[in-house]
């Protein structure tokens, strides 16, 4: 029997980061996420129609402490994600950014337990030049005539972010330019009836003005790639967290949110145009997952390992004298807390040097309490970060200072949060707070002249000083456009995950004291002293 239409649903998951079951690691309160529930939405959309396909848009396997546990103590054993992806028949996964998080090896061997390709076409070896994953695109014929092409890339910024001793093998071809030669070739080579691109990226204009929404550093590029590439029939993205969807000229645009808590759907119907077929309808939608029950079969496959991670969650390690808790994220950016401090302050004492920074990563944490477990650790520093120790001026430290100054803005005489760190993607943590320096950030000032006092080492300046710095290994390469570290003089890597260093410090300790030094300040003097 030849049809002359054919229907099928694109299902879509991004940004996943690990969430498997809906339980809050910090509290253990149910929570409305986790591809538990997802698995549960999938299976009875596939009772309802077919064919459908299953596609992970990237950021799959790093962010939670079962990922973290299972990378640390249980790597003899399946990664507990790709159980599941194999479980819930994916169809194909794009590599995302945090896929590298714990090195190629926990990588390399994801995929070799996955049943399913993980795509990404720009991502190749830095000799050879050809695709270092060996899958830029999948085809998938449907109802035995209609053949889907699924082409999976990843947003190039990830050398700015990634331990270089991690991606050293593999070159970042510009995601723009390596999807339209793709795309030209697939439709030449393939001659498909239907394009997906499944882009770890996101969209860096409004999708309805084109008004720009971010910087224009090359990490997202979903707008600009509807506007100059033609033959992309549905345009899957992510990195950014966000729910959206959309029509760019004639591509369908999808972005289905974060940690599983809603899915995006988009229906598609063919009709049939003598040997070819063309797009009938194409719609979509975010669903959000809140009301699904979770996938008993999905929670028996990781159950021993959520056992082990929450046994080992709720490890002892020391006491806090004084409050460390976190009642206010806003205030701790405005005034310093001894969480911050004593963060600092591990880093220095772990790499020897007396100047540091880190950040508040999110708005989610809440401190720690009197009695610290792991479980307080994993949750307040929630990446996997390694330390790094770089060789900085005076002028390097003030411009990153600016940077993290332009956070702040003044709306009716409060101090607010500078909406280029919130939307379209929350980056509270491209805001540090240092120890070892003594300054003051005056917001009623203009970006980029808001530092009014910085003393290094008890020197008002020091133009030809240079200073040896700890922080993040991210924020060392030059994450969150601190382009003034990028290609600084690396003096040394303390590649010990954070969570471990903050462990083993209260540990030894024993008890820690909750202290500040009040070293910074931030203000809106002027405004002040004009009422």
């Amino acid at each position: 029997m030849v049809l002359d239409r054919v229907t099928f649903t694109v299902l879509e998951t991004s940004d996943v980061h690990g969430h498997v079951t809906p339980t809050s690691y910090a509290t253990k309160l149910p929570v409305p996420s986790g591809l538990a529930r997802a698995s549960s939405f999938i299976k009875r959309v596939r009772e309802e129609a077919q064919p459908v396909l299953l596609i992970d848009n990237g950021d799959m396997i790093q962010g939670t402490p079962l990922m973290y546990h299972y990378v640390k103590f249980r790597q003899h054993l399946p990664n507990p994600t790709i159980s599941v992806m194999n479980y819930m028949n994916y169809d194909s996964a794009t590599i995302g950014n945090h896929e590298f998080n714990y090195g190629m090896s926990v990588l390399s061997k994801a995929i070799s337990q996955s049943n399913f390709p993980w795509l990404s076409a720009n991502i190749v070896h830095k000799v050879t030049k050809e695709s270092y994953f060996g899958f830029p695109y999948c085809v998938k014929i449907l109802d035995g005539n209609v053949k889907v092409v699924i082409l999976g890339i990843t947003t190039h910024y990830i050398p700015n972010w990634e331990n270089p001793s991690y991606i050293k093998e593999l070159s970042f071809e510009d995601a723009l330019v390596a999807m339209k030669n793709w795309v030209n070739f697939i439709h030449e080579t393939e001659k498909p009836d239907f394009v997906i691109v499944s882009y770890h990226g996101g969209l860096e204009r409004d999708p309805e003005t084109g008004e720009q929404t971010e910087e224009l550093t090359g990490e997202n590029q979903g707008y600009q790639i509807c506007q100059e590439i033609d033959g992309i029939d549905l345009l899957l993205t992510g990195h950014q967290h966000r729910e959206l969807t959309t029509r760019i000229n004639r591509t369908f645009v999808m972005q289905p949110g974060y940690s599983a808590q809603s899915i995006g759907k988009i229906d598609v119907t063919l009709k049939r145009n003598g040997t070819s077929w063309s797009i009938e309808t194409i719609d979509g939608e975010v669903v959000s997952l809140q009301d699904e029950q979770p996938d008993p079969e999905v929670l028996k496959i990781v159950h021993y390992h959520e056992l082990e991670t929450q046994k080992w969650l709720d490890q002892p390690l020391g006491l806090i004298e004084g409050d460390m808790t976190i009642k206010d994220p806003m205030g701790v950016r405005l005034k310093e807390h001894p969480m911050i401090e004593w963060i600092n302050q591990v880093q220095m004492e772990a790499a020897g040097v007396s100047i540091s920074n880190t950040s508040l990563f999110n708005n989610e944490s809440l401190g720690f309490p009197s009695n610290v477990t792991m479980r307080d650790i994993v949750s307040n520093y929630i990446y996997p970060n390694t330390l790094t120790v770089l060789e900085l001026s005076y002028e390097d430290i003030k411009e990153a200072l600016e940077k993290s100054a332009s956070y702040f803005m003044i709306e009716k005489n409060e101090i607010i949060v500078n909406p280029a760190f919130t939307t379209p993607k929350p980056q509270h943590y491209n805001y540090d707070m240092w120890e070892g320096i003594t300054y003051t950030i005056n917001v009623s000032k203009p970006i980029g002249e808001r530092i009014v006092e910085l003393m290094i080492e008890d020197e008002k300046q020091n133009a030809s000083g240079r200073y040896h710095v700890v922080m993040n290994n991210y924020r060392a390469g030059g994450g969150g456009d601190y382009s003034m570290f990028k290609g600084k003089p690396i003096i040394k890597e303390i590649l010990t995950d954070m969570a471990e260093l903050l462990a083993d410090h209260l540990e030894h300790h024993k008890k820690i004291k909750a202290t500040v030094n009040n070293n910074w300040q931030v203000t809106q003097s002027s405004l002040k002293s004009d009422n």
